[in-house]
């Protein structure tokens, strides 16, 4: 497979150039916010299995939405791949994507993996798992994301700042199941209970953990699983202190995002972008998910990578993803008002 990649925003100027330049009967124009080399492997078997060119152009979300709006109605994006339902709502909010019906996605991907009204859907998963210290610390203290913001944990949760997207989902789903004014009680009882104030990004939250700076932490779950697989002996030991709870088992289940996709409106490729959004719910891709980057598949029964597999089955959220970015304006709101940085 030849795959065209640029990088935004540094080639923004020869992009749109280049896309338009190629004269190929089958290709797919893909915005792209993943960045994880496994995806490699989804693009070269969907092109070996379909005939189908992947050019790829690759930014932060934010700013692949700001070129598909700037591109307008010439823009050859067909589709856009990002990750947690926040990003995925904002670029829905921005009137990026449009409406698709597919047998294939209705059959494969579970309900709550499907914008109500086919604008995205979610093809992996990522669970917002609790960390604890194995050496001072009683798991059985910590069941659900709610024990968090009791007054017997001050000053011992690590977590993450307010403006990092994974907790504002986290926020919104809380949200959902417990209305704004239960969800800002939450909000405010984990604020009373951090160990230090939020820094640094979820692998530092499980390290905080393993050095003893904090008894429990919040972070995605494939953050750990990199921990334990690393090369470096000093963080395997780290995450060797380390245990993980899969929160909330005797209620609603873990809070899980997603890494998702819709078609992009006006793409000049539509068929070969509804070819690939069902190509990522098969077996095939849903497999390289698993262990491209440790994530969760959202299709049953598929093979995960031996860490994953040895956790078990655990109960997931079943709340419509779709939910998590309408709640999202809500939780940063919240966020503002207690003060959690």
């Amino acid at each position: 497979m030849k795959t065209v990649r640029f990088v935004a925003p540094m080639a923004a100027m020869m992009v749109g150039a280049t896309f338009a330049g190629q004269v190929v009967a089958d290709e797919l124009n893909l915005y792209s916010a993943r960045h994880y080399d496994s995806d490699e492997r989804l693009y070269d078997a969907f092109t070996e299995e379909t005939g189908i060119e992947v050019n790829i152009l690759e930014g932060d979300s934010d700013q692949l939405i700001e070129r598909i709006q700037r591109e307008g109605v010439a823009s050859p994006a067909d589709i856009m791949l990002t990750v947690d339902a926040g990003r995925l709502w904002r670029a829905e909010d921005e009137g990026i994507f449009q409406s698709v019906e597919s047998d294939v996605l209705n059959e494969r991907l579970p309900e709550s993996m499907r914008h109500p009204d086919g604008l995205w859907f979610g093809f992996s998963q990522r669970a917002r798992a609790i960390y604890y210290n194995r050496d001072n610390f009683d798991p059985s203290q910590i069941e659900s994301y709610e024990d968090l913001a009791d007054p017997q944990f001050e000053g011992k949760v690590c977590i993450r700042s307010s403006n990092n997207i994974y907790n504002q989902s986290l926020l919104a789903a809380m949200i959902e199941h417990h209305g704004e004014e239960g969800a800002e009680e939450w909000a405010q009882g984990v604020v009373n209970n951090m160990a230090r104030d939020p820094e640094g990004g979820d692998t530092d939250q499980i390290l905080g953990v393993a050095s003893g700076e904090c008894d429990i932490a919040v972070a995605n779950h494939y953050y750990y699983v990199r921990l334990l697989k690393s090369d470096d002996d000093a963080e395997r030991e780290a995450a060797r202190k380390v245990g993980i709870i899969f929160p909330n088992q005797d209620d609603r289940g873990t809070h899980v995002n997603v890494g998702g996709a819709g078609v992009v409106e006006g793409a000049p490729n539509r068929e070969n972008a509804i070819r690939f959004l069902e190509y990522l719910a098969s077996d095939t891709a849903q497999e390289i998910f698993a262990s491209g980057n440790n994530e969760f598949p959202v299709v049953d029964d598929i093979k995960k990578d031996p860490v994953l597999e040895s956790w078990g089955n655990f109960k997931t959220d079943d709340v419509n993803i779709s939910v998590l970015g309408e709640n999202n304006p809500e939780a940063i709101r919240i966020f503002d008002r207690v003060g959690w940085r």
